[in-house]
């Protein structure tokens, strides 16, 4: 025993040589050691290893066991330690590594050979040995198939009739049943053709019931939670192959949306500048996607090994921020250009009211603001980013940050009911046969109906089950929450561009003209020029000929609303 001596930071090499041959229990804890050496335990046979509350030690060399046998319990809780030695570990039966904050990361399974019992820090590391045991006993099964009704059997029999394995007479329920069996023959199936499976020297000592009726499994605490399952980041493999079309289709169709109406030398209006924000939104969305489908990709089949370092990284941190700043402000956006939309129809001959630019900026001003610290919240403390590899805010433990999830699930909802009465409100002004053909009419009500629709699907889903789990009554697991992640939260990232703005005809013209610049599509942008410039005449010969508004007129204006 070696305790409570801080000038010590190093254990050398051979530092134990020379002690006996009888099996060791060496405490060395609450010592100021920092660095176990190559060989320090050569020579020695060791049956427990403390080093726990050696706060400064960080380092334990490969070969720090090579030369030594065992440790059959291995002790470094509260421990600085980042790694774990590759060699030796094969005799571990307890490991124990609670409060060893530093040690992310797993050496490869089939070290532990000999393992029992893992008490260690994060419950993301006991799925490696939930695999690993699925595995064994996966492959034992397929072997052993037939032998539960032989286990069955044997653990009916009463006590005096089970001869148990005693090796100095030989004598043990495999031999004593064995012989049973005598005559049957080789080609005939018997539940101990192990011959055919095994070597001889693999069955040595080997014991039917207790090797195998009662085998030992492996426990492991602490057990991973309802919000971090033993899974990959995104749980499916169909989720796995969406989430980069959709990631792509988000990423490139606003891409291009920004690009075109940056590079426009059409005025700056009211409609483009909020599309711009709209599309820079949906934009974050698809960074935050493949942001989360890069790492899943990354860490497939061994996400118990990166989850620590993810999730309470810059990565997550990162990708929650993305996350919800894109989400808040794509609502927020959408909302201003529905209520910029009725309100442009509802007082279309009244220019003295009609929303300029100098009053969308400050507006927008907000928008951002708000979204941000929305978004920054979470970093300060207010719910968590770490709380799921998914990196949404669904820390709610507090009330505080069941406040927070409270507040911006509810604004959303009556971010949607306003969308919902503005599109009612303008389908009504549109639905004037004075003011609109009926063909017209038919046309705006299914677009308005596709923009509704889109939002509802984007946000019903996530509102109900994310309401229902912020009163702590769940009606969804986490892993079926990343259906809803892949599925519905980013419809409105990949659906806003074609709705706001590629299937208008003034980004079709905006585009055409831009690919005119690149030496493309030339004869197309022409006939947009054209159109554009006996489209602009008219007009103006139209407004200076007719004292007062016309019902065609109001009707032109009505649909240019829809249409920007």
């Amino acid at each position: 025993e070696l305790c409570d001596n801080l000038r010590m930071t190093t254990i050398p090499q051979n530092a134990f040589q020379g002690m006996n041959n009888e099996s060791l229990t060496l405490k060395l804890y609450k010592n100021g050691f920092e660095d176990i050496h190559s060989h320090a335990f050569n020579g020695t046979k060791l049956n427990q290893l403390i080093l726990k509350d050696n706060k400064n030690l960080r380092r334990i060399h490969n070969d720090a066991l090579r030369g030594a046998t065992g440790p059959d319990v291995l002790d470094i809780s509260s421990t600085a330690l980042e790694s774990l030695p590759s060699y030796g570990l094969e005799a571990i039966q307890v490991l124990n590594a609670t409060s060893s904050y530093s040690l992310k990361r797993l050496p490869p399974l089939d070290k532990f050979s000999s393992l029992l019992e893992a008490v260690l820090t994060y419950p993301s590391h006991c799925c490696a040995f939930r695999n690993l045991r699925t595995e064994k006993q996966n492959s034992l099964l397929s072997i052993f198939d037939n032998f539960s009704k032989e286990c069955e059997s044997t653990m009916r029999k009463p006590a005096n009739e089970i001869l148990y394995r005693d090796d100095s007479f030989n004598t043990s329920l495999w031999s004593a049943e064995k012989n049973m069996y005598l005559f049957v023959t080789e080609e005939e199936t018997s539940p101990y053709s192990y011959s055919a499976i095994f070597d001889d020297s693999e069955l040595t000592g080997f014991d039917f019931e207790y090797d195998f009726c009662q085998p030992k499994t492996l426990t492991c605490t602490p057990e991973p939670d309802a919000f971090n399952p033993c899974e990959d980041i995104l749980g499916y493999s169909f989720l796995r192959v969406l989430i980069w079309f959709i990631n792509i289709l988000a990423i490139a169709g606003n891409f291009t949306v920004l690009l075109v109406l940056i590079t426009s030398h059409y005025k700056l209006t009211v409609p483009r500048f909020l599309m711009c924000n709209l599309s820079f939104a949906d934009f974050c969305m698809g960074l935050y996607l493949l942001l989360i489908a890069s790492v899943d990709a990354q860490t497939s089949g061994q996400y118990y090994n990166h989850a620590i370092d993810w999730q309470t990284g810059s990565g997550c941190s990162t990708a929650g921020f993305f996350t919800v700043f894109a989400s808040e402000l794509s609502v927020y956006t959408l909302t201003v250009i529905t209520i910029e939309r009725w309100h442009t129809i509802t007082y279309a001959m009244q220019l003295d009211r009609k929303l300029r630019l100098r009053h969308a900026v400050p507006i927008m001003l907000g928008g951002w603001i708000f979204s941000i610290l929305i978004a920054v919240l979470p970093l300060l403390g207010v719910s968590s980013y770490m709380k799921v590899s998914i990196c949404l805010p669904m820390d709610i433990e507090t009330g505080l940050s069941q406040a927070y999830i409270l507040l911006i699930l509810v604004l959303n909802v009556v971010a949607f009911v306003v969308i919902c009465a503005c599109y009612i409100k303008i389908y009504i002004a549109v639905q004037n046969p004075e003011l609109v053909a009926a063909n017209k009419d038919t046309k705006v009500a299914k677009r308005m109906a596709i923009l509704i629709f889109t939002d509802f699907t984007c946000m019903a889903p996530i509102s109900f089950f994310a309401i229902s789990a912020a009163f702590k009554v769940p009606l969804i697991t986490v892993t079926n929450s990343k259906i809803l992640l892949v599925l519905f939260y980013p419809v409105n990232s990949c659906a806003n561009p074609f709705l706001y703005a590629i299937f208008t005809k003034a980004f079709r013209r905006d585009f055409f003209l831009l690919m005119s610049k690149l030496g493309c599509c030339k004869s197309r942008a022409e006939l947009y020029r054209m159109n554009y410039f006996s489209a602009y005449t008219s007009n103006c010969k139209n407004s200076s000929s007719a004292p007062g508004p016309s019902k065609a007129s109001q009707a032109l204006l009505l649909l240019s609303a829809l249409e920007k």
